[in-house]
C-alpha cells in the first residue's frame, strides 16, 4: 500500500499562497484581534479574530484540500471540535458510537452532553448488524472512529453511510489515527470529517487543535455558526504552525507506517507478547476491510504484554527511544498505558468488555529510524 503520488504535492501547497504585499512564500501570521473598518460594519472581509483571521483561513482551506472537501473548520482542540459537531442536534436526540472510541470522547459525550437529554448509545461497530438494529428513528448521528482507539478496529465507512442514509441521520468519522493520508470517509459516503489535529496533522507534539471537513454548505454554516458563537478558535500561531506541518505530512505519514509495520511484525513473533493490534497484520480481523478502504496502515500499534501490572511498568520504565506520555502522531514515539491514562475515564466494566486492561500498551511509532525502535522494545522486553 502507497501514499497517492498527488498528496505529496497537496499537501506542501495545500491552503497557502504567496502574500500579494509581500510575496512572502508562508502566510504571514496575522497577530491581531481586531481590525480597523471603513465604515460601521463595511471592512475588508475581517472584523474580529474569534470571526475570522486570514492565518486560520488560510489553515481552514488548508484542511478542506487535506480531505477533498469543500469547507474547513479550525478548532482549539480535537475535543473542541466533537463539542461543536455536537451542538447542532437537540433535546432528545440519539447518537449511536463506537464502543471503542477514545477516552476523551468517550468522557464529553457520557458526562457533559448527556445531561442536556442527548443519548448515546456505545457498540461494537464492527458488527453492522449491531448497528442496524440499534439504529431508532430519533438517531440524528452515527459516529466512528476508525482505527479506534487504542484497539485498532477498523469499522466499514461504506456501510456505515448507508445505514445512516437510511435514517435520515448523519455519518460523523474521526479520521485522527488513519490521517487524510491514509484514508478519505468523504469520499466513502461519510459526511463530516474530524481530526485532532494535535496528532498526525500538527506532528511536532507542540499543538493542541482540531479540524472539521464538511461538503455540504447548510451543515458546514450551522458548525461554523457555533465555532463563531461559542469561539474555542485556535490563534494565529498555532495556525500557522499546523500550516508548517501540513507540508511534511506525507513524507511523515510514509515513515510512520513502515515503522509500526516493522514494530508490530517484531512484537508478533515476540514470546512474552500475547496479542498484538494492527490492521497491517493478516490476522487482524478487519485485514481485508482495512486494505479495501485505507490506502496505508499509519502508525499505531497496540499489543498485550504477558504477566502482571508490575512487568507492565518494568516494561514501560525500561524504554529509552519510546516516551511515556499521553497523545500521538508526533514525529517521536510515544508509548501510553490506555487503563491508566487516555482511557482512565472510560466505565471500568466498558473497559473489561472491551478488553483495555492492565497488560494492554499502545505505541506511537515515530520517524526514528525502524531499528532502532525494535532494538529499544527488544531490549525493555529481556
Amino acid at each position: 500500500m502507497t501514499i497517492r503520488p498527488k498528496d505529496f504535492t497537496k499537501v506542501v501547497h495545500a491552503g497557502v499562497e504567496p502574500d500579494p504585499r509581500t510575496g512572502a512564500i508562508m502566510t504571514p501570521i496575522f497577530q491581531t484581534s481586531t481590525y480597523v473598518q471603513e465604515a460601521p460594519n463595511v471592512h475588508k472581509g475581517w472584523d474580529y479574530s474569534r470571526a475570522g483571521n486570514p492565518t486560520r483561513d488560510a489553515l481552514e482551506e488548508a484542511f478542506a484540500a487535506l480531505e477533498g472537501a469543500k469547507h474547513g473548520l479550525a478548532f482549539s482542540s480535537g475535543l473542541a471540535a466533537e463539542q461543536a459537531i455536537i451542538q447542532i442536534l437537540k433535546p432528545g436526540d440519539h447518537v449511536l458510537v463506537c464502543d471503542d472510541v477514545y477516552g476523551g470522547t468517550g468522557r464529553l459525550f457520557r458526562r457533559l452532553f448527556a445531561k442536556y437529554d442527548i443519548h448515546f448509545e456505545f457498540l461494537d461497530m464492527t458488527q453492522v448488524e449491531q448497528v442496524k438494529a440499534a439504529l431508532r428513528p430519533e438517531t440524528r448521528l452515527i459516529w466512528v472512529e476508525t482505527p479506534t482507539n487504542p484497539l485498532l478496529k477498523v469499522i466499514d465507512i461504506q456501510a456505515m453511510s448507508a445505514l445512516a442514509k437510511s435514517k435520515g441521520a448523519l455519518l460523523v468519522v474521526d479520521n485522527t489515527f488513519a490521517s487524510p493520508i491514509y484514508q478519505s470517509p468523504l469520499e466513502l459516503g461519510a459526511d463530516i470529517v474530524m481530526h485532532s489535529t494535535t496528532k498526525y496533522i500538527g506532528g511536532h507534539s507542540d499543538i493542541i487543535g482540531g479540524a472539521v471537513m464538511i461538503n455540504d454548505t447548510k451543515l458546514y454554516e450551522e458548525i461554523k455558526f457555533v465555532q463563531f458563537a461559542a469561539g474555542a478558535v485556535p490563534g494565529p500561531f498555532e495556525s500557522f504552525l499546523l500550516l508548517r506541518s501540513i507540508k511534511t505530512l506525507a513524507v511523515r505519514m510514509e515513515k510512520h507506517s513502515i515503522n509500526a509495520q516493522a514494530v508490530a511484525q517484531f512484537l508478533q513473533g515476540h514470546p512474552r507478547v500475547a496479542e498484538v493490534f494492527f490492521p497491517g497484520l493478516s490476522h487482524h480481523p478487519q485485514h481485508a476491510l482495512a486494505a479495501k478502504q485505507m490506502r496505508g496502515y499509519s502508525g499505531m500499534v497496540s499489543f498485550n504484554l504477558k504477566g502482571s501490572y508490575e512487568d507492565v511498568v518494568t516494561f514501560l520504565q525500561r524504554l529509552k527511544v519510546f516516551a511515556l506520555a499521553e497523545s500521538l502522531g508526533g514525529v517521536e514515539s510515544l508509548v501510553n498505558h490506555p487503563e491508566k491514562m487516555t482511557h482512565a475515564s472510560v466505565p471500568e466494566d466498558m473497559r473489561r468488555k472491551l478488553g483495555i486492561g492492565p497488560n494492554l500498551i499502545r505505541l506511537s511509532c515515530g520517524i526514528e529510524s525502524a531499528e532502532d525502535l525494535v532494538a529499544d522494545l527488544l531490549e525493555a522486553l529481556r
